[in-house]
């Protein structure tokens, strides 16, 4: 009875944290916001529902799996995501007109493709 019920809560949370990453996927007004909200909200989803298959079926083996696929997910979706926004940000991908800071701003010359970690000045 309390297995059941936490799988249904753990489904439920899922279902919700990815219908969330797909709502996020609608409204976030440019590629980076919709990169980060994507990547979080879709990795948190995926692993309650990865768990809750853990739990249901309660088997050694279907568990070490998902574990398995868990941190696959977890060590992967951020870097995946960090290599998008840096690629999107090397190829000129407009930032939202409403974005605060750019990091990268005077740190990178386009015609070279060198990051450096002073920011260029006109006189340098």
């Amino acid at each position: 009875m309390i297995t059941e019920i936490l799988i249904l809560a753990l489904a439920f949370l899922g279902a919700l944290f990815i219908l969330l990453a797909a709502v996020g996927l609608v409204r976030m007004p440019d590629l980076y916001l919709r990169i980060s909200v994507t990547t979080k909200a879709a990795t948190l989803g995926i692993g309650l529902l990865l768990a809750c298959a853990a739990l249901h079926f309660n088997d050694l083996a279907i568990t070490s799996r998902v574990l398995a696929i868990i941190l696959f997910l977890l060590l992967t979706a951020p870097v995946g995501a960090h290599l998008l926004g840096r690629a999107s940000y090397f190829v000129n991908v407009p930032m939202w007109k409403n974005s605060v800071m750019d990091d990268l701003k005077g740190k990178y010359e386009r015609g070279t493709h060198k990051l450096s970690s002073e920011e260029k000045t006109d006189e340098s």
